[in-house]
């Protein structure tokens, strides 16, 4: 920025609670002295040395697993406090816990083929040490988001063991604790399953990256280089926000952190340019929810997609580059609009050019396109991002102040471990979840459930399955929501004529949209916590940043072609339901910012809603009338906007 004046800097009270929001949704980490905190960052750096290791050496799935499970849950429980009144201490118990959870791992792989064998019926050892793994993981989950995760967890337990007392369609044939806990822990189906496999392959390996490439000095990099390119005209800072976000928050995949960082540089400047206190929360967090679905990372859900479908992750990219892009250009209207409805003017320069800045620390871009190289040039996704991860490191040398000198990368190498252990134990608690599922045959049950509410109808189905994922998304995390939504909701869109793919990336868009939705909506409440806005009021404004984008989804399970907009099938149909879901988006986006060449009446936005949805509905008729009704709507604004100035 240009030379700091006292109403650009955020307050430090303000950035406090602002972290506050970052700390609910990774966990509040203890903030420790001495040769503890030196202990800890050692175990930080050796876990991920370890799993950096792992990415090219051959290491066996049940040891991989066992072992990331084991580390991830004694780190966790020295990390974060049992309670808010023990913060910066770690208790006697903490480190009882962590004893138990690495005894567990070594008991379990001492032999790991005759604990699996054993599954159906297994030993007392087997179920003390089962026993105490799925307490373990419940107290860290607890730990890490809250105690509603863990109550989810014990509700699908319950229904494991309640089978024969349900009422039908509910009623299956029960299990008991014995075949619960090994099914559960001396298995890959259970705790050890797909969730906890993709955080120990991929989550971790994107997390260390991203952490390198903030110790290198990357995200301020990435902020500059926005602010600068959006230079001082009217809407440069909404701009700003939105291209910061997208070049922050890809790396990161982290829509508080994303929302926090960005904010603390750029609220200032969209108070001079004239926005609120909430509509500027509102902005930043919509921008924030952009990393999550931000190519080459977006959010953790994203690797278990991948592995739920058995493709690529480069597959996955694929299938998110035009919703990425719906997404930005849905933002980027509403800033446009934003800046004729405030009337921003000149807010300043940043004092640095984007050549200068560029040829300064524009190496930075270096590792985010060459995860994309390596992956097309067919690199596994693990080696991907472990050789990003030692470009990102070998270009830090190119400056002095980006340098990543020992301890620099140590304190790096320590954030990617610190920053994957709340994932870490929701992957494992949802692993529970899963192996409910499996176990009772529920996914089959609720999508019949489902189908019968939807009389069959797809467009119905699409509707449930989203207040489906929406509500699970209000009580769980992003990453919870998917797993969950994904074994349970995805069966009833596919046996409707839903693909898979688009089922899974539908259900995605949804959990994303728990980000904003309160009472989880930490985004928001971040966002609040910086502009000193009202929270719910805030989660309001982005939702109506947000909303137009989220409508698309319905596009890609309801249109005949409409998984063009995931990148299959021929051109032809790609750019056509590319373009119906442009003119969906500028629709939404107007109706929703009631601004236009001047404010919209009320007639004007019921107009242009109602297209938006008729486009949606995805039929030959729909499509057409909203086309007409848009095009009538602008006319009809135009017409008594140019009377007005007349």
């Amino acid at each position: 920025m240009s030379a700091e004046r006292a109403d650009d800097v955020v307050s430090a009270e303000r950035l406090a609670e602002a972290d506050r929001f970052i700390e609910q949704e990774e966990g509040a980490t203890h903030r420790l002295r001495g040769a503890l905190q030196t202990a800890l960052t050692a175990a930080l750096v050796a876990t991920s040395l370890l799993h950096l290791y792992a990415a090219f050496a051959v290491v066996s799935a049940p040891t991989l697993r066992v072992v990331h499970v084991g580390l991830m849950l004694a780190l966790l429980f020295v990390t974060l406090p049992a309670a808010a009144r023990f913060r910066h201490r770690v208790m006697p118990w903490d480190w009882l816990l962590a004893l138990a959870a690495l005894g567990v791992a070594g008991y379990l792989l001492a032999d790991w083929d005759a604990v699996s064998d054993r599954a159906t019926e297994p030993s007392t050892p087997d179920l003390i040490a089962g026993g105490m793994l799925i307490v373990l993981v419940l107290e860290a989950v607890r730990r890490a988001s809250g105690w509603v995760m863990p109550f989810v967890v014990l509700l699908f337990i319950a229904y494991a063991f309640a089978g024969p007392w349900l009422p039908p369609p509910w009623t299956h044939r029960g299990y008991d604790a014995q075949r619960l806990i090994g099914h559960m822990t001396q298995t890959l189906e259970g705790i050890f399953g797909s969730p906890v496999d993709v955080c120990a392959t991929l989550i971790i390996l994107f997390t260390i990256y991203g952490a390198v490439l903030s110790r290198s000095g990357a995200g301020k990099f990435f902020i500059d280089f926005a602010l600068a390119a959006m230079g001082r005209r009217a809407g440069a800072p909404g701009r700003a926000v939105v291209l910061g976000s997208f070049l922050l928050g890809g790396p990161s995949g982290s829509g508080v952190a994303t929302t926090v960082t960005l904010g603390s540089v750029a609220y200032p400047l969209l108070e001079r340019a004239g926005y609120g206190k909430n509509a500027a929360g509102g902005l930043l967090a919509a921008g924030g929810l952009g990393a999550i679905l931000s190519p080459p990372v977006l959010g953790a859900a994203a690797f278990l997609i991948a592995e739920f479908l058995k493709i690529s992750y480069l597959d996955v990219i694929r299938m998110a580059v035009i919703p990425t892009l719906l997404y930005y250009l849905s933002l980027f209207v509403m800033v446009e609009l934003d800046a004729r409805r405030i009337g921003a003017g000149d807010i300043g320069g940043t004092g640095e050019r984007v050549g200068a800045l560029v040829r300064r620390h524009g190496f930075h871009f270096l590792s985010l396109i060459a995860i994309i190289g390596f992956l097309l040039y067919g690199f596994s996704p693990m080696m991907s991002v472990f050789w990003a991860t030692v470009l990102a490191i070998a270009t830090s040398f190119l400056t002095r102040d980006t340098a990543l000198r020992p301890a620099k990368l140590m304190a790096a190498l320590a954030d990617g471990s610190r920053g994957v252990l709340g994932v870490a134990a929701t992957c494992a608690a949802a692993g529970i979840i899963v192996g409910v599922v499996t176990l009772t045959g529920l996914g089959l049950k609720f999508s019949g459930i489902v189908i019968d509410y939807a009389d069959g109808s797809r467009a119905l189905t699409a509707l449930y399955t989203a207040l489906i994922v929406w509500i699970v998304g209000l009580a769980v995390p992003v990453t919870a929501s998917y797993i969950i939504c994904a074994v349970v909701a995805a069966p009833a869109l596919v046996h409707v004529g839903v693909p898979e793919f688009a089922a899974h990336m539908f259900i995605f868009y949804y959990a994303v949209l728990s980000e904003v939705s309160p009472p989880t909506a930490l985004s928001p409440f971040a966002a609040a916590a910086i502009t000193g806005g009202d929270p719910y009021r805030t989660t309001m404004q982005s939702w109506k940043y947000t909303l137009p984008a989220f409508v698309t989804p319905f596009l890609f399970v309801l249109a005949p072609q409409g998984v063009g907009l995931l990148l299959s099938g021929d051109a032809g149909n790609i750019v056509l339901v590319t373009g119906l879901a442009v003119a969906c988006i500028l629709a939404l986006a107007i109706a929703a910012q009631g601004w236009l060449r001047g404010p919209l009446n009320a007639v004007e936005r019921i107009l242009l809603i109602a297209a938006g949805l008729l486009i949606v509905v995805s039929q030959a008729w729909s499509v057409a009338t909203g086309l007409a009704v848009g095009v009538f709507a602008v006319a009809l604004h135009f017409l008594r906007t140019r009377r007005s100035v007349a």
